[in-house]
């Protein structure tokens, strides 16, 4: 073949690739055009059953039916999450790894963990926030407080009588029970453990006071008097529990409070920009699908599925106020 034959070749590829709004770096632009080709794996870094898992498996269902591939949801729980997020950020950049997670791996350890696999903002594409993830705060029926203002009384009179849960060591139920304590100056214990649910049955069973908590553990437990819901973070109420205010209603307006986690889904970085365009527009088809509202609902969380642009816009806003929650709750991880 002689130089010019070659030569005229490398145009008509560099060309076809231009057109295509690809370069010829990465996937090549018939696999791009193919994808997805094979099966999707989501990546959920907690353990089964829930609320995450739960929204990761009806997202998977709903998508790979606009896909036209399998979609397995992998559990890789450990390490504050951790684990099965660097897992997908170190995988191939080819839209067959995804990782759905919370704020807490995708955001906030970063400024927890003093060292850290990965570097979400660098090795990750933040693909879609898909839901705003506020949460409950609840006590025992024994804590004889039933709003904010009460509960700070109580909390201030009984220094260092006081343990909180959470579901992690970074998790916003460990942030905002430390931020508490300390603005609060009201040294409480915390106790950290495996999951929501094993934290709420210590909750019920009264070796804790308090702790903050997703609607879809809480709930059933509110309904039946064995919880007292003092508030919700954010600043809008969930659908799931109309009547229990949230903690801005109640006058308590810090930023650590009206900030809310996140469920979002991400990518490896250097993800091709049609496979990118392709896994939004069917996790947008998704976000029509009832069944798929009806479980975020049931979490008590918020729908938002924004765009990737507009993802990134507001992880730009959030993460300062999580950097300042975490300086404040002196909640550094060496």
């Amino acid at each position: 073949m002689d130089s010019t034959h070659t030569t005229t070749r490398r145009h008509i590829l560099a060309a076809a690739a231009a057109a295509a709004g690809t370069s010829l770096i990465g996937l090549p632009a018939w696999a791009q055009a193919n994808y997805p080709s094979k099966p999707i794996r989501f990546v959920v870094p907690f353990n089964p059953g829930g609320a995450t898992d739960i929204v990761a498996r009806v997202l998977a269902e709903a998508m790979s039916r606009q896909l036209g591939q399998p979609i397995i949801v992998e559990n890789k729980a450990g390490a504050s999450a951790m684990l099965g997020t660097d897992q997908v950020a170190k995988s191939a950049p080819d839209g067959y790894n995804v990782v759905v997670s919370l704020s807490t791996s995708l955001l906030i350890n970063q400024f927890l963990y003093s060292k850290m696999a990965y570097n979400p903002q660098k090795d990750l594409l933040m693909l879609s926030e898909i839901a705003s993830a506020p949460v409950t705060l609840v006590v025992h029926p024994s804590v004889p407080a039933n709003n904010m203002q009460e509960l700070r009384a109580w909390v201030k009179a009984n220094k260092g009588k006081v343990s909180y849960g959470s579901w992690g060591v970074g998790s916003y139920a460990h942030l905002g029970g430390a931020y508490m304590s300390k603005t609060m100056d009201a040294d409480m214990s915390h106790v950290a453990y495996r999951g929501e649910a094993p934290m709420i049955q210590e909750l019920i069973g009264g070796q804790l006071q308090l702790c903050f908590s997703s609607a879809q553990n809480t709930k059933p437990f509110i309904e039946t008097g064995r919880l007292k819901a003092i508030g919700v973070t954010g600043k809008q109420r969930m659908s799931v529990l109309p009547d229990l205010p949230t903690i801005y209603e109640q006058g308590v307006t810090d930023d650590a409070y009206t900030i809310a986690g996140f469920v979002g889904m991400a990518l490896p970085a250097g993800t091709p920009k049609e496979v990118v365009d392709a896994l939004y527009a069917a996790l947008q088809q998704a976000s029509q699908d009832p069944k798929v509202q009806e479980r975020l609902d049931g979490a008590g969380f918020l729908p938002v599925f924004s765009t990737p642009e507009a993802f990134a816009q507001s992880y730009a806003e959030a993460a300062p106020i999580w950097k300042q929650l975490i300086e404040v709750a002196e909640a550094k991880v060496d």
